[in-house]
């Protein structure tokens, strides 16, 4: 089945980096986009970014964009989310998503709190 484990979430000062990692399996990784996502407390969840099966092609919210770098390692079934110059409007948890044969997946989320 389709398993998709965020992790590397914490409390981070502002302008501080975080890397999120998220461990797929259950699919073929390589033959999928993949997405990151996010909800903050009383918000409806937004898409953060996302990046083509063979990590050619990135696209990025705009509030995310010059801050936020999606990678993928397809050897390591892993996607990654590199986010720098973090602000308190960043905090929410964070999830990794695919859509396969039709179906969305969901990690369980890693939580990011950026405050000082």
């Amino acid at each position: 089945q389709v398993q998709l484990v965020e992790s590397g979430g914490g409390l981070v000062q502002p302008g501080g980096s975080l890397r999120l990692s998220c461990a797929a399996s259950g699919f073929t990784f390589n033959r999928h986009i993949m997405n990151w996502y996010r909800q903050a407390p009383g918000k409806e969840r937004e898409w953060v970014a996302s990046i083509t099966s063979a990590g050619s092609s990135t696209n990025y919210a705009d509030f995310v964009k010059g801050r936020f770098t999606i990678s993928r390692d397809n050897a390591k079934n892993t996607l990654y989310l590199q986010m720098n110059n973090l602000k308190p409007k960043d905090t929410a948890l964070y999830y990794c998503n695919v859509v396969n044969v039709g179906l969305e997946y969901w990690g369980q989320g890693t939580q990011v709190t950026v405050s000082s």
